[in-house]
C-alpha cells in the first residue's frame, strides 16, 4: 500500500515560482504512473500533469504546459511539481496520486492520492 504525502504549498505573488513534493511510503514507487491534480473552491478536480513510471513521458494540461515541469527520483520515493509564472487562476488545493496503470502516463481515480496542499497566488 503506498502512502502519499504533498509539501511545499504556500502563498505566493503572481509571477512567482513554488516547487511542490509528494513523497511516498509503504511501497516502492518504481512501476507507478503519477501525477498533479487540483481543485479550486467550487470547481471540480483537474488534472494538470503527469508522468510515465519511467520518467521519460509525460501529459501537461492546456492551463499549464510550459509553466510547470512535472518530474520524479524513483530512489527518493518523491515526485515533484516545479511551477514557475504562476498566476491567480493556479490557486487551489494540490494532490498527487500515484497508481499501477501499465504503458499508461496518468493514474486515476482509483489510484492512492495524498492529502493534497494549499498553493495560493496573490494578483
Amino acid at each position: 500500500q503506498v502512502q502519499l504525502v504533498e509539501s511545499g504549498g504556500g502563498l505566493v505573488q503572481a509571477g512567482g515560482s513554488l516547487r511542490l513534493s509528494c513523497t511516498a511510503s509503504g511501497s516502492a514507487i518504481d512501476d507507478y504512473a503519477m501525477g498533479w491534480f487540483r481543485q479550486a473552491p467550487g470547481q471540480g478536480r483537474e488534472r494538470i500533469t503527469c508522468i510515465h513510471w519511467s520518467g521519460t513521458r509525460s501529459f501537461y494540461a492546456a492551463s499549464v504546459k510550459d509553466r510547470f515541469t512535472i518530474s520524479r527520483d524513483n530512489a527518493k520515493k518523491t515526485l515533484y511539481l516545479q511551477m514557475d509564472y504562476l498566476k491567480p487562476e493556479d490557486t487551489a488545493m494540490y494532490y498527487c496520486a500515484a497508481e499501477k496503470v501499465g504503458n499508461r502516463n496518468c493514474p486515476t481515480d482509483s489510484g492512492h492520492w495524498g492529502q493534497g496542499t494549499q498553493v495560493t497566488v496573490s494578483s
